[in-house]
């Protein structure tokens, strides 16, 4: 069961399209997998169009009001909707295809909102395996993570923020078990372990390195950008 969602106001830049595309695709894919977040972006989606349309109605009709209902007489509807039905462009519909990803022998397939986007090179440390999302977003790096059975992030911190969203699997840490769907955003006053132990594929969006904090594990910070 899904139990961690985008706040109000990530959803509201998603729907207004104020966010980068590696957020915008976070939140979409979460949403694929969550009933209860659909339902949200669709009620503020269909509100967000019903303000753009009044405001546009009010900008071009509200005029002298004789003058208004001569502009709408003069529509002729069943030549606009004849216009349309005759149309030779109207758009064919092209059937999904879906796309896979293979981590150690194990094939994963990709979330819809990434089906467009170029995927890097593998590259592997320990039990993880990075692909690089080729968005070009200068700082933020968007990735698909993989953590094979029995691995994890050793405990660390964020200089900017961390988003994952978790694709298969499942993992944990100090604040509980996270699973298939679960939306999870940090930042520097967060610190944690992530652990998966029966191996997990995420998709991360961060804007910094990691900054490790135990013992010899602060000998990884200068690869700490190297897992997200």
């Amino acid at each position: 069961m899904i139990n961690h969602h985008p706040k109000f106001e990530l959803i509201q830049a998603f729907v207004n399209g104020d966010l980068p595309a590696s957020l915008s695709a976070g939140i979409a894919i979460h949403a694929d997998m969550c009933p209860v977040c659909q339902q949200t972006i669709a009620q503020f989606t269909e509100q967000v169009a019903e303000n753009s349309f009044e405001e546009e109605y009010l900008d071009r009709f509200i005029v002298d009001d004789n003058e208004t209902l001569e502009a709408i007489a003069k529509i002729d509807f069943d030549h606009m909707i004849d216009n349309i039905v005759e149309s030779s462009n109207i758009a064919v519909v092209v059937p999904k295809v879906e796309k896979t990803i293979s981590f150690n022998d194990t094939t994963y397939t990709i979330p819809a909102a990434l089906n467009s986007m170029e995927m890097g090179k593998h590259a592997h440390i320990g039990k993880l395996t990075r692909a690089r999302i080729q968005l070009n977003e200068n700082e933020i790096h968007s990735s698909l993570l993989h953590i094979q059975p029995g691995g994890g992030v050793p405990e660390h911190t964020h200089k900017g923020f961390e988003l994952t969203v978790l694709l298969a699997g499942s993992f944990h840490d100090e604040s509980g078990e996270y699973v298939k769907g679960d939306f999870i955003m940090l930042d520097s006053s967060h610190q944690h372990h992530p652990i998966s132990t029966n191996g997990c594929l995420c998709y991360t969006v961060a804007n910094d390195a990691l900054h490790f904090t135990q013992g010899i594990n602060k000998l990884l910070n200068p690869i700490g950008s190297f897992i997200y």
